[in-house]
């Protein structure tokens, strides 16, 4: 102790030559610098009053907007979402650490929210019904029955990057649930969990490297790691532009894609086993399914439908009722492989479906998506109105009256809080229907009509923990989407560059198709990061139909929801609050 008394008593008379210099040096520099800027501000410049008038320090305005959107989550409430709570479950939920909270929610509730009854009775965990299944297109030839309740929701493969998709597509495969392509096609990166065999898969193309590009591999795996080894192999034996339209099989030591030019009767005849059950996804653009002229190509889709248990036309999304929008920076030449467009342009799709001229049109054209492919097919749409789904409602009874098949099997409603990598503001902020008021409004009107068994309710916005998924089950989805909640389990920190504007990336890889973002991005890791976030959700969900006295999900209904509003109001019939809430125009409710 008297040592460390006389060596803080000498402190003051050590000295650092060298760091002392470096130090001034710095200083200097910096007021150089200074000057500089501020001669600029002042004098040269004319293109910022601002910076005239307050040179310098003007310029601290636009380093706090640079850094207020990243940094936004780490200070003061979440404001996006009810709790931070909910946001830190998707994370500790998928790097499988404890759920458990303490104490208390980390802030108070502001907003209006839906509360789940409990049985006075509850029921032990084991009791319960883990068989989540839902049934589509029961009347299909091949129907698809979902092992899950939660999907994850539409995302494109150029939306977010190749490694991302293929992380989500295994995440799927492991943990049992759908996965929406969104519309930019089926691209390669789907089949990331198949294994091929070149010489009984005459549906895809291959390429096999010299021996030279062998050893070269193997060297690469053993010095640095498998991604780099796979990238270096890829270059050396496909063409710049293709390869990463290309998958690369270990055993066989082959690169492989689907060879679309190949005749149908090439084929599988069903799904392959080991992949993910995939719902393919057609926007107005017709990405994946379009011929040269940009017109629907059937045999082209009977092809992709091989490889997918459903269809899906996006008439709008929650965040933008546009067409889709991929800015040049995205559109690289594998997205313009996969898309049939040209590279490093912008791409905006039309804003209306091209055969929606009318909803006898529109389901027309479903119903021959349904007998070209034998499987079910649905449309993605926002509510604003019961006038806005009342014609499809009514167009449905129609067809099922008279014994027709073209019409939905299901319904996607997207709530007008929906996300997205890129929308206008305006529509983002402004359009839409809340996903609760939303699936409300579907299941009434369908029920009115008479065709609620007929058609299935997938819901989606917002949803990120397990109460949300039953609260929207006891509202009526029948399957539940889930898109910035996977994000999350992949990594996304919510840092908001996914579109790539202003030559901004997203930071951790998962939302860009800048390659060295990219090369960061840990497919494996996240597949089951993604896996686990799904298994914790129902586990979760499972813990509350416990609670709830309830065996099985299909026994939630409306009756076992409340609402406190922000006052404190209760509602103990849900109808109760509808009514309140929705005034809606016309005789029906």
């Amino acid at each position: 102790m008297e040592e460390f008394l006389e060596f803080t008593r000498r402190a003051d008379v050590f000295s650092f030559p060298l760091l002392m210099f470096l130090l001034k040096v710095a200083a200097i520099v910096a007021m150089i610098v200074a000057l500089l800027v501020l001669i600029y501000d002042r004098f040269v410049q004319r293109e910022n009053q601002l910076l005239i008038n307050y040179p310098l320090i003007g310029r601290l305005r636009y380093f706090f907007y640079l850094i207020r959107d990243p940094m936004r989550q780490y200070f003061g409430d979440e404001k996006f979402y009810e709790s931070f709570d909910k946001v830190k479950w998707v994370y500790d939920a998928a790097e499988g650490r404890a759920l458990l909270a303490s104490f208390s929610p980390g802030q108070p509730i502001a907003t209006g929210i839906f509360g789940l009854k409990n049985a006075s009775r509850v029921l032990n965990e084991e009791e319960v019904d883990r068989r989540f299944w839902v049934t589509f297109g029961e009347v299909c030839e091949t129907p698809f029955r979902s092992r899950s309740i939660i999907g994850r929701s539409a995302m494109s493969d150029g939306a977010i990057s190749p490694e991302a998709t293929r992380a989500f597509a295994k995440g799927a495969y492991l943990g049992g649930f759908p996965i929406n392509t969104g519309e930019g096609s089926l691209t390669t990166n789907f089949f990331y969990t198949h294994r091929c065999d070149p010489r009984g898969q005459k549906w895809f193309e291959y390429y096999e490297g010299t021996w030279f590009a062998k050893s070269l591999y193997y060297l690469f795996g053993f010095f640095f790691n498998d991604v780099a080894a796979v990238d270096l192999y890829r270059a050396l034996v496909l063409p710049k532009k293709e390869a990463e339209t290309f998958l690369f099989d270990r055993k066989h030591m082959a690169c492989f894609r689907v060879d679309w030019s190949r005749p149908l009767s090439d084929f599988p005849e069903t799904v392959l086993e080991d992949l993910p059950d995939i719902v393919f996804q057609i926007g107005s653009g017709l990405y994946g399914v379009r011929d040269g002229k940009g017109e629907f190509d059937e045999v082209r889709y009977e092809k992709v439908m091989r490889f997918c248990r459903m269809s899906e036309i996006k008439l709008a999304q929650g965040a933008k009722q546009t067409g889709g929008k991929l800015l040049a920076v995205k559109v690289t030449d594998a997205i313009a492989y996969y898309r049939g467009v040209e590279p490093h342009e912008d791409l905006f799709s039309p804003d209306r479906f091209p055969y929606y001229d009318s909803v006898a049109a529109l389901f027309d054209f479903l119903g021959k998506l349904k007998t070209l492919s034998g499987k079910p097919a649905g449309i993605k749409l926002v509510i604003s109105s019961r006038e806005g789904i009342d014609p499809i409602v009514e167009e449905i009874r129609v067809r099922v009256e008279s014994g027709s098949q073209a019409y939905p099997d299901f319904l996607t409603i997207d709530g007008g809080d929906g996300g997205s990598g890129a929308a206008p503001l305006e529509t983002m902020m402004r359009v839409g229907l809340p996903i609760q008021e939303a699936i409300h409004i579907a299941d009434r009107a369908l029920r009115d009509a008479g065709v609620r068994e007929k058609v299935k309710l997938i819901g989606s916005e917002k949803v990120l923990t397990p109460d949300d998924v039953v609260v929207l089950k006891a509202l009526g989805a029948d399957l539940v989407g889930i898109a910035r909640g996977f994000m999350m389990s992949a990594g996304c920190i919510r840092a908001r560059e996914c579109s790539g504007a202003g030559g901004r990336h997203c930071p951790v890889g998962l939302a860009t198709q800048d390659r060295r973002r990219r090369a960061s991005f840990l497919v494996e890791q996240k597949s089951r990061h993604i896996a686990r976030y799904h298994e914790r959700l129902v586990d979760g969900v499972v813990g509350l139909l416990a609670v709830m006295g309830k065996h099985s999900i299909d026994e939630v209904e409306r009756s076992d929801l409340f609402y406190k509003d922000p006052d404190g109001y209760i509602y103990d019939d849900i109808e109760d609050y509808f009514r309140s809430r929705l005034h809606l125009s016309g005789r029906r409710r």
